[in-house]
């Protein structure tokens, strides 16, 4: 993924808006609904993108929505790409590069994850304060366009502390049982061992999932802030004797869908300039 093709995408895209999006939403398993809400919306199936990749997930309608949501003009995956799914690192984030072609200013990263934290429970939103990557990979590894963004991004601040700050406001402002923690990136597609769970809490995570680091390591490259929620689907494994189900996940985001639904419209509604 190159330049020439971010422009491609951006340009397609663009020529089928009429107002310019400044917020990103990246919506992950069962949460696509948000996009549902957005006025006026201009849809733009993936497969209609110059260079974009295709969700084949369910849960994933994979499509583009773009309009106005709570007073803010944004644009909304519903849907991404995972590494698992045979993408590398770069077809991931394509997306996020395009949206900063797009102008995009700010972006909410949502996904649903698995607690780690014993103190969490299934359908909790948890604000994501920092990550750990634990794919063996980064979507930052090759040559550098200077043009994109620094050789030597800082990560120090990935999750942006003002939007944090914002968050917690809001959850509090609509009496939100929220919690906060650091999400760990896995590769996937096989949910974790009982060992690896116990591996990734001694390593300081409190949330695992499939998705979000890539993105907000771009996002962070191309000086984008972000924010990120994941809602809590379900409770790692070894926590429970129980399975673990790509259907229980779908049906907890289900679950959580007005608190997640309303969590993100307030923020959006009173987001800072």
């Amino acid at each position: 993924m190159n330049q020439t093709q971010v422009k491609e995408a951006s340009h397609y895209i663009q020529g089928k808006l009429n107002h310019e999006p400044t917020v990103g939403l990246i919506l992950g398993s069962g949460l696509g609904v948000l996009a549902d809400e957005i006025k006026n919306p201009t849809t733009i199936p993936y497969s209609e993108i110059p260079h974009f990749p295709e969700s084949t997930v369910s849960g994933h309608k994979g499509q583009l929505v773009v309009g106005e949501l709570e007073g803010r003009q944004v644009i909304a995956m519903q849907g991404r790409f995972h590494y698992y799914e045979g993408y590398d690192m770069k077809q991931v984030t394509f997306p996020v590069r395009v949206m900063k072609a797009l102008g995009i200013e700010t972006l909410f990263v949502t996904n649903a994850a698995g607690g780690i934290n014993k103190d969490f429970k299934p359908g909790n939103l948890m604000i994501i304060t920092d990550h750990i990557n634990n794919m063996g990979d980064s979507p930052l590894i090759g040559p550098n366009d200077e043009n994109l963004g620094p050789r030597f991004p800082d990560m120090s601040e990935a999750y942006d502390r003002d939007l944090i700050v914002h968050a917690k406001q809001s959850a509090e402002r609509l009496n939100l049982d929220i919690q906060e923690g650091v999400y760990v990136g896995n590769t996937g597609p096989a949910y974790e061992t009982g060992a690896e769970i116990r591996m990734l809490r001694t390593l300081g995570g409190d949330a695992v999932g499939m998705s979000t680091v890539p993105e907000v390591m771009v996002a962070n490259h191309a000086g984008i802030r972000v924010l990120g929620i994941s809602c809590i689907s379900n409770m790692a494994a070894g926590i429970l004797d129980q399975p673990l189900t790509h259907d229980e996940v779908i049906e907890t985001t289900a679950q959580v869908r007005e608190d997640f639904l309303g969590f993100v419209k307030d923020l959006l509604k009173t987001l800072p300039a």
